[in-house]
C-alpha cells in the first residue's frame, strides 16, 4: 500500500486554509522576501522563517523586533544576532539562511516549562476501520539555547499533561485534551480532501497564553519512535501496529 508524502509546507498550509473551521488555527503564512518580512515583523513583532521543504527544524530562524526602541535580532541554531537597522539584519539573514525557498510565518509565543518553550506533536493515523484516529500526543521542550523543539535538535520529549499542569486550572485537562484530539482529526480530514493518499500525519501544535492551539506544521512522514519516550508504552504499540497495518513498516515483533 502506497503512503503519500507531501513535502511542501505551503501546499499543506493552503489545504488547511481552505477549511473554514481550521483557517483560524493557522498562523499567518506568507512568501519570503524583503517586503513581506518587514511588514510581518512590523505587524507581529516576531516571525519565523523556514524552508518550504524541510525536516527536523533545520534552517528555521526566529526574527524579532518587539518595539521601536529595540534592535532587530534573529536566532538561528544556537547563535543570536542583533542589528540596528532592518537592512543590516536582512542582509545577514540572506547569508545565514539555507540556499533554498523559504516562507515567513507569524510567530506564536509558546508556553514554557521551567523557562523553556514547548509545543506538542500529535500523531493521527488511519485505523483498521480506515477512519482517522488521534493515536498519540507528546510534548517537546526546546533545548535551552535553541528555538526549535524537535527531538533531533536537542528537544526533550515529555507527557503533555505534565507540561500543561502549570497552565490549566484543576479539572481543565480532560476538556483541553479532547479539544486537541478533535482538532487533530479535523486537520487530517482536511488534508485528505486535498491529498487522498495520506495514511498518517504528525501535527505540530503551539499553545499560546490564552490556551489557543495553533497549527504550526504538519508532517506527512512523522517519526513514530518519538512516542517510545512516553511512560505509557501502549501509546507507541498502537501507533506502530497501525503503521504496520497500512504498510509503512513490515510486520515484526519489536521491543517497546
Amino acid at each position: 500500500m502506497s503512503i503519500q508524502r507531501i513535502r511542501s509546507k505551503r501546499a499543506k498550509t493552503n489545504a488547511l486554509l481552505a477549511d473554514p473551521e481550521l483557517k483560524d488555527y493557522v498562523p499567518d503564512t506568507q512568501s519570503f522576501d524583503r517586503g513581506t518580512v518587514e511588514r510581518m515583523l512590523e505587524k507581529y513583532g516576531m516571525i519565523y522563517v523556514k524552508p518550504v521543504n524541510g525536516t527536523f527544524g533545520r534552517g528555521v530562524i526566529r526574527i524579532e523586533k518587539p518595539g521601536p526602541s529595540t534592535p532587530y535580532r534573529f536566532h538561528s541554531g544556537t547563535t543570536r544576532y542583533e542589528f540596528p537597522t532592518f537592512g543590516e539584519m536582512y542582509r545577514k539573514l540572506l547569508i545565514v539562511k539555507r540556499p533554498k525557498p523559504y516562507l515567513s510565518q507569524q510567530g506564536i509565543q509558546l508556553l514554557k516549562h521551567q523557562g523553556r518553550r514547548f509545543d506538542l506533536r500529535i500523531m493521527v493515523q488511519k485505523n483498521r476501520k480506515l477512519s482517522w484516529e488521534a493515536t498519540g500526543m507528546i510534548g517537546r521542550v526546546a533545548h535551552p539555547r535553541k528555538i526549535v523543539t524537535n527531538y533531533h535538535a536537542g528537544g526533550t520529549p515529555m507527557p503533555v499533561q505534565k507540561l500543561m499542569t502549570a497552565h490549566l486550572r484543576n479539572g481543565q485537562w480532560p476538556s483541553f485534551e479532547a479539544r486537541l484530539l478533535k482538532l487533530s482529526v479535523s486537520v487530517a480530514k482536511a488534508l485528505e480532501r486535498r491529498f487522498p493518499g495520506l495514511k498518517e500525519i504528525g501535527i505540530d501544535i503551539a499553545v499560546d497564553e490564552d490556551l489557543k492551539p495553533w497549527i504550526l506544521e504538519v508532517n506527512t512522514l512523522p517519526d513514530p519512535f518519538l512516542f517510545k519516550r512516553l511512560p505509557d508504552k501502549s501509546v507507541f504499540r498502537k501507533i506502530y501496529a497501525y503503521a504496520v497495518a497500512y504498510g509503512r513498516f513490515k510486520s515484526r515483533r519489536r521491543k517497546s
